[in-house]
């Protein structure tokens, strides 16, 4: 057998097998094309993406600016303060015997408020008493040499000079007795300021002391508080006070009080506190059925009228973000995003004065959504031109 007998048997099945594999690979590739063309144009064909639907906003989601007055209203807080408060002294030092008085106890002016054990001051009185005595024996004996004196000088019996010793020994002893009598009436003073009365109208608003106590003099005893004139004391910033006038009517809500009193200014401090910019300002609120107490806290408001209309929205359609104010409007059937600046706030009707960055005709949402996208198609279904203020401040998802 030669050489080429051997060899063909080899070469044919490696023929064979690269042209079976050419042959797949075209039918893959015109499987692939079939695929491909089919899915163009066959009935099988993808549609393309709808866009995304509006939002809709309803008649009570949005309004219009409104022209309104909006009231200018200066409001500060503070506790409420009684200012005729007396604070009873002991005027001598002794013990304490007894209080007649408790706390929440209603007093008059000069009530006895207890005892105090005022012996070494009654020795001092009656020390004084025995000086006027002596001192008033004294000038019996000089009135009684001047006298013999007198008459001596008059016989040429003593000299002028003695006469004018006798008569300054007069005088030396007319002036002992009445500083003695003043140091008794000094002392007889301190024993009726030393009697513990009451120095005003009111009610006892602490006790300092208890019954057996040793007393220095001038150490408290007891607090008198007259409630039927409070004050409430509080700041105002400098560039409010101006608007501001003493006999103003103030409207002022106490914690705890279901409607609100009235009061009216003062006084207003001349200047403003040391390092504040901010001024002091004192209402009087009369009291006389002793309904409030000193120590309430307070909030006291003045409203001044405005008589020019200003383009307000709701508050709850003002936005805040980066330090910048802003609302939502619906323009061309898309949202906006307006960058505005406010002035005015009156909480009472809950709107907000717009200075800059909206128009009357704006179409603002009155509510707060979360998830809202500049640009985003919306449409207000109804009559949105007639929309009341929305009071909501919840901020919803947008629908």
């Amino acid at each position: 057998m030669n050489e080429a007998t051997l060899v063909q048997p080899v070469a044919a099945p490696t023929k064979r097998r690269r042209r079976a594999i050419t042959a797949a690979i075209v039918v893959v590739l015109l499987a692939g094309a079939g695929v491909a063309l089919s899915s163009r144009l066959g009935p099988g064909k993808k549609k393309e993406e709808t866009p995304a639907p509006p939002l809709q906003f309803g008649p009570a989601e949005v309004a219009r600016p409104l022209l309104a007055p909006m009231p200018q209203r200066v409001e500060f807080t503070g506790p409420l303060v009684a200012p005729r408060t007396a604070v009873v002294r002991a005027k001598a030092a002794g013990t304490l015997l007894s209080l007649a008085v408790a706390e929440g106890s209603r007093v008059r002016a000069g009530q006895p408020l207890g005892s105090m054990d005022l012996a070494d001051l009654q020795a001092r009185i009656n020390e004084r008493s025995a000086g006027i005595e002596s001192a008033q024996a004294t000038l019996i004996e000089a009135e009684r040499m001047h006298d013999s004196n007198t008459r001596l000088a008059a016989q040429n019996f003593i000299s002028s000079t003695a006469l004018q010793s006798s008569q300054a020994r007069l005088d030396a002893a007319r002036a002992a007795l009445k500083s003695a009598q003043a140091q008794l009436e000094t002392q007889r003073i301190s024993m009726r300021e030393a009697a513990l009365v009451a120095p005003i109208d009111g009610i006892i608003g602490k006790r300092h002391v208890v019954p057996g106590e040793k007393l220095s003099a001038e150490q408290q005893l007891l607090t008198i508080v007259d409630l039927k004139t409070l004050e409430l004391a509080g700041t105002v910033a400098t560039h409010e006070v101006s608007v501001l006038q003493v006999g103003q009517a103030v409207e002022v809500k106490v914690e705890g009080m279901a409607k609100p009193v009235v009061g009216r200014i003062d006084r207003i401090a001349p200047s403003a506190e040391a390092g504040t910019r901010a001024i002091g300002v004192v209402v009087v609120l009369d009291n006389k059925s002793e309904v409030l107490r000193a120590g309430q806290y307070a909030q006291a408001a003045v409203t001044l009228e405005d008589p020019t209309p200003r383009l307000t929205v709701p508050v709850a359609a003002i936005g805040q973000a980066s330090g910048q104010d802003f609302v939502w409007t619906v323009e061309n059937g898309a949202l906006v995003r307006r960058v505005v600046i406010t002035g005015r706030k009156d909480v009472a009707s809950g709107r907000v004065e717009v200075l800059q960055g909206l128009k009357p005709e704006s179409m603002v949402l009155a509510a707060r959504f979360d998830n809202l996208r500049e640009g985003a198609l919306a449409e207000v279904t109804g009559h949105s031109n007639v929309a009341p203020a929305a009071s909501a401040s919840t901020p919803r998802p947008a629908s």
